[in-house]
């Protein structure tokens, strides 16, 4: 008996997980449209028009959804071979998301309830990261943006020292008369600068004011490709063959991995076989 619920197990751990078969890749295709629909069902509720002529069919549309998308939860959590790190994984939380504004629909009743009932039902859209897991190109995005964040924290933490003292020296040498009523509002103006958004509602007038706005604008250009190329590197770096996973071929992290957080499968055991 043990072994026939086994046999199911991972059969249905190979529909679910693994794309690169032919049961593998239909289950993919039918949960790709159903996110899709799911998401369109969204955008058209928000207009008032359909909203009000179809209500019931919009109910039952939803409640279909999320029948389907928690049918699809339990099976993950029953297949995968570890439970535990799905449910607290990324797509995993996202999935839970996905779920829980339907069924606190049940709960949350009543007229005065109306408009948190709504907020909470928005959250449906988190549906559409749910696409990412069938992105491979954004499956590495996500390992390229994770490997930069210590870089591109202390990148931002240089920039924000930037503003700050030039938004100082700003309000010192420009006062009040021009517009730089405070630090915080002159440090408001150096980020605008800084990013070259440049809205225009506060600007220097004196000579030196307006030369310091020009070397900071000079700046913020080279400042706006330094992130790009810390995760250009990133992304280099996790499109190579070593960084894949050898069951989904998902992007892993290199360093200290020992399961895959899309499959499951034990990299360590991959790596020796």
């Amino acid at each position: 008996m043990s072994n026939a619920t086994d046999s199911f197990k991972q059969k249905l751990y190979t529909i679910i997980f693994r794309s690169d078969t032919k049961a593998g890749k239909l289950f993919d295709i039918i949960l790709l449209w159903l996110i899709v629909l799911s998401i369109f069902l969204v955008f058209t509720e928000s207009i008032n028009s359909v909203r009000q002529s179809y209500p019931r069919a919009l109910r039952l549309a939803e409640w279909g959804f999320t029948i389907a998308f928690t049918i699809e939860y339990l099976l993950r959590i029953y297949s995968s071979k570890n439970r535990l790190r799905y449910i607290f994984s990324f797509y995993g939380i996202v999935d839970l998301l996905a779920l829980l504004p339907g069924y606190m629909s049940l709960v949350l009743q009543g007229g005065q309830y109306f408009i948190v009932l709504r907020s909470i039902r928005l959250l449906r859209v988190f549906r559409i990261l749910k696409l990412t897991r069938y992105l491979y190109e954004g499956n590495v995005l996500k390992t390229a943006l994770k490997a930069s964040l210590y870089k591109i924290t202390v990148f931002l933490s240089a920039v924000v020292a930037l503003v700050t003292i030039v938004g100082t020296l700003m309000y010192v040498i420009e006062g009040e008369n021009s517009g730089f009523t405070s630090i915080p509002m002159s440090i408001y103006w150096a980020i605008v600068t800084v990013t070259t958004v440049g809205y225009g509602d506060i600007s220097p007038v004196t000579p030196l004011g307006q030369f310091i706005a020009s070397l900071l604008m000079i700046t913020g250009y080279g400042i706006i490709a330094v992130p790009t190329g810390i995760v250009s590197v990133e992304m280099a770096k996790a499109s190579l063959p070593g960084n894949q996973c050898p069951s989904c071929k998902n992007p892993i992290d290199r360093f200290g991995a020992n399961f895959c957080s899309y499959c499951g499968v034990s990299l360590n055991e991959s790596t020796n076989s």
